[in-house]
């Protein structure tokens, strides 16, 4: 799987767009045998698949809208929020967030993914301004870099989206709670399905496509 991403990113262009669609395709088609075995009555089965429709494929276009930088930004951000909120939370333990919900997941996790999205969020925005003042007349300067990069800014913006990265994946661990299943489905051996991997990168990616998408329509 991180083979065939790699590929489609590496290409770009089309490629990564179709290659974002199918995962997108993969991800409602989990998501509807999910709800499939939550709702009790065709109205609210209707309802869950609409709002599905809406929510998967509105992470998806961001996606595919972004410039290929920002998503791997994006991909990164939710990365280290998994990864501090995993080491965290097991080195640091503490009062659970939703235990009926999610078992594994504390406080202090939440607090570490928030504090390595931030430091990843700053890192970018650092490398960004210092790729920007290469075409300044002194050329590269980190010095520069830290003139015009607001890091304390860019920190903020990336807690706040480890915070919705978290939310969506008490989302997706609530669905897979009220269905009864440990996955959403076994599509990838000893990881789950394609859903419980992007369940964190869902509501970053809506967030961050549809700012950037207003700020090039001058919005």
């Amino acid at each position: 799987m991180l083979a065939i991403a790699g590929a489609a990113f590496w290409a770009g262009g089309l490629w990564l767009d179709l290659f974002v669609a199918v995962v997108a395709l993969g991800v409602f088609v989990e998501y509807v045998r999910l709800v499939g075995k939550i709702a009790d009555d065709a109205a609210r089965l209707s309802s869950m698949v609409i709002f599905g429709a809406v929510y998967v494929g509105w992470g998806g276009l961001a996606l595919a809208v972004m410039p290929e930088p920002l998503m791997l930004a994006v991909l990164g951000l939710v990365i280290c929020t998994d990864t501090g909120a995993y080491f965290t939370g097991r080195t640091l333990g503490g009062p659970k967030i939703a235990p009926r919900i999610s078992p594994s997941k504390t406080w202090s996790g939440l607090l570490g993914g928030m504090a390595a999205a931030g430091i990843w969020a700053s890192l970018v925005v650092l490398s960004a301004s210092y790729l920007v003042s290469a075409i300044g007349p002194t050329g590269p300067s980190v010095a520069a870099a830290l003139e015009v990069a607001n890091l304390g800014m860019a920190a903020i913006a990336g807690a706040v989206l480890a915070v919705f990265a978290q939310i969506g994946d008490f989302y997706e661990s609530w669905l897979k709670r009220r269905a009864g299943v440990k996955d959403s489905s076994r599509l990838i051996p000893g990881h789950g399905g394609l859903f419980d991997r992007v369940d964190g990168l869902l509501p970053v990616a809506i967030i961050v496509g549809t700012a950037w998408a207003a700020t090039q329509a001058g919005l």
